[in-house]
């Protein structure tokens, strides 16, 4: 028994290590999110605490407010996409909300969030990556996003990006006028789906093996 005990802990240490270190060095892999994941986009932004609500909403927004946004989402008609942790918890998410078509053409406006233990990974980036190759593989011309301008982090994406930023009064609204779809942007968008489910279901299987390891080791 003593030789089965040290044999699970080993086990179980070593998959506590690779749980841990793997999704630090991998890049952030972002997957379409569904109904089903509801419950844990609200956690993801209970969680944010009041500067970042600020940032992400433009106000600091109570608990009910958050539940209602959340409660709200057509995932039918707007697109989520969310970067999970080892936990299977969203640490990162961003929105892509349609809004009406005009004579100018479609525009879609992207909000993102990122957990705060989760940052400085690039998260932000590969939402707004994501969310542009969905916007031009759904006929969007435009993608908006608007947000405080001390919003550091959003500000050197839109930058980064291209995007035409136009500032008033603390606030920056920023636009980038996207190309038509092709065979190429819709392959890819195919190929980084497929790979975030696969990460997920990795992830998924990982904890369910750290969870079963942990049930057999006897307590110390």
């Amino acid at each position: 028994m003593n030789k089965l005990s040290n044999s699970l802990t080993k086990a179980l240490a070593g998959a506590q290590d690779r749980a841990i270190t793997i999704p630090a060095r991998a890049p952030a892999m972002v997957r379409e999110l569904t109904s089903a994941d509801r419950e844990r986009l609200l956690k993801h932004f209970l969680a944010l605490g009041e500067e970042d609500r600020m940032l992400r909403f433009g106000q600091i927004v109570p608990d009910h407010v958050i539940e209602n946004y959340v409660g709200g989402i057509d995932f039918t008609r707007d697109t989520v996409f969310g970067v999970f942790n080892g936990d299977l918890q969203i640490v990162g998410a961003g929105h892509l909300a349609y809004l009406a078509e005009t004579e100018k053409g479609r525009t879609a406006e992207l909000g993102v969030s990122v957990s705060e233990n989760a940052r400085r990974r690039g998260i932000g980036s590969r939402l707004f990556e994501r969310a542009a190759i969905r916007s031009r593989n759904t006929r969007v011309t435009t993608l908006y996003m608007h947000c405080l301008s001390r919003n550091a982090t959003m500000m050197h994406i839109a930058k980064k990006a291209g995007m035409k930023i136009e500032y008033a009064y603390g606030e920056a609204d920023a636009y980038l006028s996207l190309p038509p779809s092709d065979s190429v942007s819709v392959m890819t968008e195919l190929l980084q789906e497929q790979a975030a489910v696969f990460d997920y279901a990795v992830k998924r299987q990982t904890r369910n093996a750290t969870r079963f390891f942990s049930a057999l080791v006897p307590a110390v």
